[in-house]
């Protein structure tokens, strides 16, 4: 039975249950969205983000991760895909976090966020960097110690 729900479906009963669930949560979230106090304003700020993403921002890091692919396999790496999420994962975390948190890291909401919580905004920018550092730091370590040491044959000896 599983095998034919398989051949026919594509994947696993589990994967389709799975998928139901997502869009059940989906359609939860978007009812609550809707009967809160400013469903158009969340309504134009999403849209405007998926624009935003889709038109400006995929295309940048879509340039950037090609160039940065074309970079790495010009100096003749094998695994230049494992190579360059070296770099990828801590460029998209530390741009996750300015995502999130840009307001407070760009201190646009000084008033409101004083008046909301008594506290400044001031640590942010540097709490964000160091951040940002500690994940290209651990990072670098990792691909030091992963990276698959080089055999060259020594100078001035002969085979």
């Amino acid at each position: 039975m599983t095998a034919r729900f398989r051949r026919v479906y594509g994947a696993s009963p589990l994967h389709l249950l799975s998928l139901l669930g997502c869009f059940t949560l989906t359609g939860y979230a978007a009812l609550q969205i809707t009967r809160g106090p400013l469903p158009v304003r969340t309504t134009v700020w999403f849209l405007g983000a998926v624009l935003l993403h889709d038109l400006v921002l995929f295309p940048l890091y879509a340039l950037a991760d090609r160039t940065l692919l074309a970079l790495v396999s010009r100096r003749g790496r094998r695994s230049v895909g494992n190579s360059v999420n070296y770099l990828r994962i801590p460029v998209l975390l530390s741009g996750l976090l300015l995502l999130v948190f840009a307001p407070v890291i760009l201190r646009r909401s000084e008033v409101a966020y004083q008046a909301a919580s008594g506290l400044d905004q001031s640590p942010y920018l540097g709490r964000w960097l160091a951040i940002s550092a500690a994940l290209f730091l651990g990072s670098a370590v990792l691909f030091a110690l992963r990276r698959e040491p080089t055999t060259e044959p020594a100078s001035g000896t002969t085979a």
